[in-house]
């Protein structure tokens, strides 16, 4: 006896499917998941390999999860990165790595 061929979608753990990561995601940042997810299908079906695209899936389901956890403070850790990147000054509280190396005797 054959099983008929399932027309429902494949089951993913929960918030791991495409469509729950950019649900869970800021307004902001779903034009880069858009464009990451999209890039990483066009490198699926020119490579014939699935690498790419379940690592960039699996670092925006990261940024989901932080987002859901608080989405607040991962706006404003956004923001501080896009700010230092853009300036090059440092977040404001923070201190240069020998600084703090030095504070530990290390």
């Amino acid at each position: 006896m054959s099983t008929p061929a399932s027309t429902d979608e494949p089951r993913y753990p929960s918030g791991t499917s495409p469509a729950a990561i950019r649900a869970a995601l800021l307004p902001e940042d779903v034009p880069r998941f858009d464009r990451d997810y999209r890039h990483a299908l066009d490198v699926a079906r020119e490579a014939l390999s699935l690498t790419d695209l379940v690592e960039t899936l699996e670092s925006w389901r990261r940024i989901a999860r932080s987002t859901q956890a608080d989405p607040v403070a991962h706006r404003r850790m956004v923001q501080s990165a896009e700010h230092a990147q853009r300036t090059g000054e440092p977040p404001a509280g923070t201190r240069p790595w020998n600084s703090l190396k030095s504070e530990l005797g290390l």
